[in-house]
């Protein structure tokens, strides 16, 4: 079993080193590539004002805040979850500087992340899969195919889903190429030619099944509930069923 954690915070300001804090995290757990239905959200209080170019960002005010829990009322919990992962953040070095100095505040016996789990940073994953080309979220989704419309504001859970998403998207063709091409000639489902003298093997097609049809469902209910509507899958299945 493969574990991955997709994580994502929202916070007080841009720099840590001056006092910035978080104040929201938000992680989705994907096992084998497949989103689990398990995620961990915390709103957080920061002890300290939130920058007005912060809340243009994501929304989240000191008034929302003044009753929520400090992240040391939450480390165990968070630890938990990410304990023994595969975390995957998009633009790893700013989070995980914040989550390092919320560890340290809550005490030492919690060490820092990468003691915890291992750290893939996403964005230098799209970096090399996409040269020279703009690789922000918003920008991964729209390459991608994933539906980001109710991002009007930054959120680390809303957003946390949104990477799932767009890295299982981003890696899909590794998995097709592992999974859908079956090595010796005369597998069964496998088709074979000759073109120019070289050898091609068209890939099996693999048809999903009861329990992955189910698992898709149980993704697709998991997105309506974030985003407040029906997503663009859903959206588009609807037409499809739509009589012409």
């Amino acid at each position: 079993m493969t574990r991955k954690v997709i994580l994502d915070t929202e916070t007080t300001g841009l720099e840590v080193a001056s006092g910035h804090r978080v104040i929201e995290i938000g992680c989705v757990e994907v096992v084998d590539r497949r989103p689990s239905g398990r995620t961990f959200q915390r709103y957080l209080n920061p002890e300290r004002p939130i920058d007005a170019g912060a809340v243009a960002v994501h929304g989240i005010t000191d008034e929302f805040l003044r009753d929520k829990p400090r992240f040391a009322e939450v480390a165990d919990d968070f630890v938990a979850f990410i304990d023994g992962a595969e975390v995957l953040i998009h633009n790893a070095a700013f989070d995980t500087a914040f989550i390092d100095e919320e560890l340290k505040r809550a005490g030492a016996t919690y060490g820092r992340l990468c003691d915890r789990a291992s750290i893939v940073d996403t964005l230098e994953l799209a970096r090399r899969k996409y040269p020279g080309q703009k690789n922000t979220l918003d920008a991964l989704c729209k390459r991608l195919g994933v539906d980001n419309s109710r991002r009007e504001v930054h959120g680390a859970l809303l957003d946390a889903h949104l990477l799932a998403d767009v890295w299982i998207a981003m890696t899909a063709g590794q998995a097709a190429l592992a999974l859908g091409i079956i090595s010796q000639p005369g597998g069964a489902g496998a088709t074979y030619g000759v073109a120019n003298g070289q050898l091609r093997v068209r890939p099996r097609v693999l048809h999903a099944s009861e329990i992955e049809v189910a698992a898709h469902a149980a993704r697709l209910d998991a997105l309506d509930k974030v985003s407040g509507e029906a997503s663009l899958w859903r959206r588009l299945e609807r037409e499809v069923e739509q009589p012409a």
